[in-house]
Order: C-alpha cells, then structure tokens, then sequence
C-alpha cells in the first residue's frame, strides 16, 4: 500500500497541489495541527505544511508547532509558484463581480487588482474553501489555483492576478524518520541564546562562516516565554550526519540552552 499523506484541506488548495507532486494516497486535513498529529499517532506516513512565502513570510503556527508541540521531522521540501487566478461561475463578466473571497494570504497577494477593480475582499478559510463557496453566484468570485475552478466546475476570468510574479511558497514534508544523506542536503535547526551572554548570536553565526557552511536562512520568532525573548530558526547547507555539520551542532548544543534539529533532506 502507498504512503498515506496527510495535507492542509480541502481539496483544491495549493498544499494539495504541492503534496499531489510527491504522492497519490492524500487525505485533507483542516488545520496544520491536526496535520501534525496525524504524523505523531501514526494515522499518516507524512504530511506536507506550509513554511514560508516569498511575499509574506514564515507560516507562524508552522514555526511554532515545530518548536514547542510535535518532534517531527523535515525529510523534504516543495517550492511552488504560486500563480492566483480570479475564479468564477462561467459566464459571469467583471463587471458582474462585487465581492471576492479567499484565504488572508491570498488577497494580500492580490491587492493592486482587488482595490483598481473596486471588488470588496472577503476572508475564507482557504482559497479551495473560497470556490466552493461562490458555486452559483455570479457577483461573487474567488481567487485561487486552476485545481480548484476545475474541482468545482468554476472558470479562470483573469489568470495570475498576484501582485508581484516572482510569488513562490515553499512546503515541508514531514515524517517521524530520518533521512540519508544524498550530498545536495539541507538542514534545519531552532535553538535559543542564553540571555545573559553578550554576542552569542554573532558568535553562532561565526561558526557556520569558520566552517565554510553557507547559511541560507535566519529568523526569530517569539519563544511564548515572555516580551523580548526569541528562538531562532536557521537552514544551512548540508546534512546532520556529515562529519563537519556534526561538529556545527555540537558547538551550538554547547552554547546554547536550546536546541532541536528539526531534520535534514534534499535541498529543492
């Protein structure tokens, strides 16, 4: 039997059209939580989430589950342009469109053409949930991908409204194993400073630059302990097994009173 592989839900929104490039067997699940535990009870082999946008940054309760709930762990990464199309019932004009509806990330994306056409944005849960929604109405639209106007029996009215074209988002793959090394392999850690040590974050950040390891991401997020403290999530060339990037995390577990790999796979 195949891998059963768990996804933000419904069908139709863009963390199905990134799961569906890694397996058939895809069950929705309605929030990244729940994807989560579906991983940790055994429900499902893997589950696909999304981390970051290009435009709008890091998903927070992606970040933050990974830190403070659920020891998973990233065995891959799906980059996917994210092209959003106005969506409608057929036959219906721009002109007959008062309202649009999607998910909050999604009419951010979209705001130079939302505010020139005079159309009122409305949130949805998801931009799958946004289609389904305006079945039947022809002053409503929705935006999204072509997998939900053809899940739906919608059409495409205007295709790549997005604000800038470079839109991508990347999505992680998680899974309770490890992976092996492949020699083009990323890896991704959280750790926390101690707050009494001057420098500490320049002194991390020096021992990828001694060791030639190319840092490809930094970020700090609030670590809910309180105003002013922070974890910090970084992604940088290599896998966890190999002899250097060991060394790297050991001197890093050293200097911190935090930190968890979060796992190592192949880079996108």
């Amino acid at each position: 039997m195949s891998e059963l592989i768990s996804f933000l839900g419904p069908r139709g929104t863009f963390t199905h059209e990134a799961a569906s490039t890694i397996g058939d067997n895809l069950i929705p699940y309605c929030t990244i939580p729940a994807i989560m535990e579906s991983i940790v009870s055994g429900e499902c082999n893997k589950g696909v989430v999304p981390i970051e946008n290009s435009i709008e940054g890091s998903v927070g309760i992606t970040l933050d589950s990974l830190a403070h709930k659920y020891d998973l762990n990233i065995v891959g990464e799906i980059v996917l342009p994210i092209n959003q199309n106005l969506i409608v019932n057929p036959g219906t004009s721009l002109d007959d469109i008062d309202d649009v509806y999607s998910h909050a990330q999604a009419i951010a994306q979209c705001q130079d053409f939302i505010s020139s056409n005079n159309i009122q944005p409305h949130y949805a849960v998801s931009t799958a949930r946004a289609a389904k929604g305006i079945i039947g109405h022809k002053s409503k639209a929705a935006i999204g991908n072509a997998k939900s106007a053809e899940l739906y029996g919608l059409e495409i009215l205007k295709a790549n409204i997005q604000d800038v074209s470079n839109n991508e988002t990347r999505f992680v793959v998680l899974s309770t194993q490890d992976t092996e090394p492949t020699g083009r392999d990323k890896t991704s850690i959280i750790f926390s400073i101690y707050e009494d040590r001057p420098g500490m974050l320049y002194k991390i950040l020096g021992i990828f630059e001694r060791e030639h390891i190319n840092l490809t991401k930094i970020e700090s997020r609030p670590s809910k302990e309180g105003l002013g403290k922070y974890i910090f999530f970084a992604d940088f060339n290599g896998h966890q097994k190999d002899e250097t990037i060991k060394g790297i995390i050991k001197e890093i577990d050293d200097n911190t009173y935090f930190l968890k790999v979060l796992g190592s796979y192949p880079e996108f």
